[in-house]
């Protein structure tokens, strides 16, 4: 099993985010039994990009991204400090205040899971085909 942490914060929200997607292209290039499906990848890259957004909009700033390989599956874990987990809502088309991402993540993982840290703030993970 690969593992890999990777600390992100918001002092620029942007490149914090595309580091987050670089060290998650990285962590799936490094893979080799058996290496993963460019498809599979872009979709681990793009449940990545979706969960430290949300985590450092929504989860006090900062978040630690945590990828683990397994024999047939990625597991996705973002760590944030807000006890407050995500919700399905109505996507806004008209305002732009977003709604779609965790909908979006929920239909691409095998798996999604919510768990509350006891030292606070919780950890929001998802379980995608390899």
């Amino acid at each position: 099993m690969d593992t890999m942490s990777v600390n992100v914060a918001t002092a620029r929200p942007a490149a914090c985010l595309a580091g987050a997607r670089e060290s998650a292209r990285a962590f799936l290039e490094c893979l080799v039994q058996p290496a993963i499906a460019a498809e599979a990848a872009d979709t681990v890259v793009l449940v990545v990009s979706e969960l430290v957004t949300n985590a450092l909009r929504h989860g006090g700033g900062t978040c630690t991204l945590d990828l683990t390989a397994h024999t047939d599956s990625i597991e996705v874990s973002v760590r944030d400090r807000s006890p407050q987990a995500p919700r399905m809502r109505t996507p806004d088309l008209n305002g732009g205040t977003g709604g779609f991402g965790w909908p979006m993540v929920n239909r691409l993982a095998r798996a999604t899971a919510v768990t509350r840290r006891t030292a606070g703030g919780k950890t929001v993970s998802a379980l995608l085909a390899r």
